[in-house]
């Protein structure tokens, strides 16, 4: 791993996924109540796996990919800038546990994507999608400096389309 992908934040550490994330991001993407809204949904065993050697393989392929987000040496979530999958774009993705939301945890790690994202992999225009319900998500994205530009439908949900351009 390249040491210059850890970034660091007032309370947290983001690292680039790596095996040993394995168990807390087995529990993590299985935990429905977290998981369910995000891009794929809640994941297996087998899926988290498949989805780790993937996320391995993008930051050697791309210089960017998801970071486990640690508070206190403690898992609390993950960020990261991914390619979507329907062609829209990198976009910026998070998800914090229960006990991380609501004290701006999200929100620190996904600012702190974004700007590696701009100013570090050289991306001009990130995108976010989240569903037109999850306020928390479009607080955040919002909070950050994305802007909404449009809306799409995904799986029967509105979901609303943010960007930031460098």
């Amino acid at each position: 791993m390249n040491p210059t992908w850890v970034l660091r934040t007032a309370r947290l550490i983001l690292s680039p996924v790596s095996g040993s994330d394995l168990p807390d991001l087995r529990a993590f993407k299985a935990d429905a109540s977290i998981f369910a809204v995000m891009l794929g949904g809640v994941r297996n065993e087998a899926q988290t796996q498949e989805d780790l050697a993937h996320d391995v393989m993008n930051w050697g392929r791309y210089g960017f990919g998801i970071w486990t987000i640690r508070e206190a040496g403690r898992f609390v979530g993950i960020t990261g800038l991914q390619h979507r999958p329907d062609g829209r774009g990198v976009a910026l993705r998070f998800a914090v546990s229960h006990e991380a939301q609501g004290r701006g945890l999200a929100r620190e790690a996904a600012f702190a994507a974004l700007q590696f994202g701009h100013t570090r992999a050289g991306l001009t225009r990130i995108i976010a999608a989240a569903r037109e319900s999850n306020f928390g998500s479009r607080m955040v994205l919002g909070g950050i400096g994305m802007r909404e530009v449009g809306t799409f439908e995904q799986r029967g949900y509105t979901m609303l389309l943010y960007e930031s351009v460098a």
